[in-house]
């Protein structure tokens, strides 16, 4: 955008000002000159007040001329002195003007005056063009005084092209400025996009025609978040992305549930639960059923006692058994413990097959065995075991 006020006095605050341009009112292409004539390419934007927004760009930085940029004509009316406000990105040029009588044979750029050399400190890209407040530099230019009819301004580009703000592989990299030399490439570090992290440090290199080239490395959405359209979205509720990488979310596991946005892991249903080294894209399971079809066979010196598995595994392959023994009296309270009495082969505890042999019992006798069934989750719930019980007497003898 740029504007040309004329005033009466220099005074401040500028008395008895009359706007001689304002190219934000000029619909339609704006006809300026360029020297030569593919130098600077016109572009037009509308503001968030669909007012337009005339924008010159050049970056021609092989010729080895320099790209002019001229204005048509300007009236100067009655101003005596002459203020320019510019809006411009990271590019350096110089400002000229030049007055004259006349609207024809203005064609030359070898009579202009120079006013400046210009250059940026900070930048605008096209994604601000809708927004009210550009992230640009201004910078008033003022002309001494003034006694022909108009004039022009030219623009001389003596700057460098702009690799402009880029996203790649979910990550950001800014306006960034080539070095003058052709052959090298600045090489720039881009940052991981909200709700994204690095795998491999994400890199471009500038080229000097403001082309981003040679990309490197890459972010990755984080747990809970999945690539949309170059962005890193959050799981809807119901899903889950336990971990970071572009994968999709994926839909809970059996018996789990998800209610809010983003999470990394579904909470499990009551009465199930999740071992510590289940893996959160596993299922939720529960503690088995009792084991089935609990007998025993006794001789005189050993005592087998076999099994069926449960009807209900919970849900998992860990199964094991233990097998808790107590010999009783006549009375129902005279019962101990009695593992430490007996020997179990292969063992009492962490059985993997449905069959146990007990050997040194007593004669005349009565042996209470419970046989539990467990799994990985069985100790995270607060139920009873799930046991199967069968008495023996010693006095018995064969199958039961």
């Amino acid at each position: 955008r740029i504007e040309l006020c004329g005033a009466k006095s220099c005074i401040l605050p500028v008395l008895f000002s009359v706007m001689l341009l304002d190219t934000t009112s000029v619909l339609g292409e704006l006809g300026w000159k360029t020297y030569p004539i593919n130098g600077w390419d016109a572009i037009t934007e509308m503001d968030e007040h669909n007012r337009p927004i005339h924008t010159f760009q050049v970056c021609n930085v092989m010729e080895p001329t320099k790209q002019w940029l001229r204005s048509n004509w300007i009236p100067r009316q009655a101003a005596q002195k002459i203020y320019v406000e510019l809006r411009f990105t990271l590019q350096t040029f110089n400002l000229f003007y030049h007055e004259t009588e006349e609207v024809h044979n203005i064609n030359s750029i070898h009579a202009v005056h120079q006013i400046d050399t210009i250059a940026a400190d900070e930048s605008f890209t096209q994604m601000d063009l809708g927004r009210s407040h550009f992230e640009a530099e201004h910078r008033g230019a003022r002309g001494g005084a003034h006694e022909q009819k108009g004039l022009l301004l030219a623009f001389q580009d003596i700057g460098a092209c702009i690799c402009p703000f880029t996203l790649r592989n979910l990550a950001s990299f800014p306006d960034t400025v080539p070095r003058g030399d052709s052959s090298s490439l600045v090489e720039v570090r881009g940052a991981c996009i909200d709700h994204a992290e690095e795998r491999d440090t994400p890199k471009l290199f500038c080229g000097a025609d403001g082309d981003w080239l040679v990309p490197l490395g890459r972010c990755v959405c984080s747990m809970g978040f999945e690539e949309v359209d170059g962005a890193c979205v959050a799981c809807h509720p119901g899903f889950y992305k336990a971990f970071a990488g572009n994968i999709k979310c994926s839909k809970c596991p059996p018996h789990s549930f998800s209610f809010s946005e983003g999470s990394a892991v579904c909470r499990c249903e009551a009465g199930f639960y999740r071992a510590d080294k289940d893996p959160p894209t596993m299922a939720c399971t529960r503690p088995p059923s009792p084991p089935r079809n609990l007998m025993f066979n006794l001789n005189d010196s050993f005592l087998m006692l076999e099994w069926s598995p449960p009807s209900d595994s919970g849900g998992r392959r860990d199964l094991t058994y233990n097998v808790l023994c107590k010999r009783c009296g006549p009375e129902p309270d005279q019962c101990h413990i009695c593992e430490e009495e007996l020997r179990f082969l292969p063992r009492p505890l962490g059985l993997t097959n449905g069959t146990v042999t007990v050997t040194d019992f007593s004669a005349h006798a009565n042996y209470t065995f419970e046989i539990e069934s467990l799994n990985g989750v069985s100790d995270l719930s607060s139920f009873p075991r799930p046991v199967a019980i069968i008495t023996v007497s010693t006095d018995q003898g064969g199958e039961y």
